[in-house]
């Protein structure tokens, strides 16, 4: 099983990023997948959960702005960030297998990509 994140930099208050997650080694459509982040001096925390049709999950502090889609063709799940803003600063982990409303994951983790929000 592997998850690879990519898409994540430096922007400015208010910008946008998209993350992309691309797994292999397992029946990637069967599971929800998940996004989660982790800033210095924090704990872990689930930002948006997928499951296989589609329907999702978020965070209170980024609905509204964040939106986590997935293609089952290429193995691939997303996460779009728009209005983001300094406190979304962190590493951003895509994770596979979740229990969704438990922020639960029995899979794996991804490496992370760093996401860095400037005011």
């Amino acid at each position: 099983v592997q998850l690879v994140e990519s898409g994540g930099g430096s922007v400015q208050a208010g910008g946008s990023l998209t993350l992309s997650c691309s797994a292999s080694g397992f029946t990637y459509s069967s599971y929800c997948m998940g996004w989660f982040r982790q800033a210095p001096g924090k704990e872990r925390e689930g930002v948006s959960c997928i499951n296989w049709s589609g329907s999702t999950t978020y965070a209170d502090s980024v609905r509204g702005r964040f939106t986590a889609s997935r293609d089952n063709i290429k193995n691939t799940v997303y996460l779009q960030m728009t209005s983001l803003k300094p406190e979304d600063t962190a590493m951003y982990y895509c994770a596979s297998d979740l229990t969704c409303s438990r922020w639960s994951v029995r899979g794996s983790w991804g490496q992370g990509t760093q996401v860095t929000v400037s005011s």
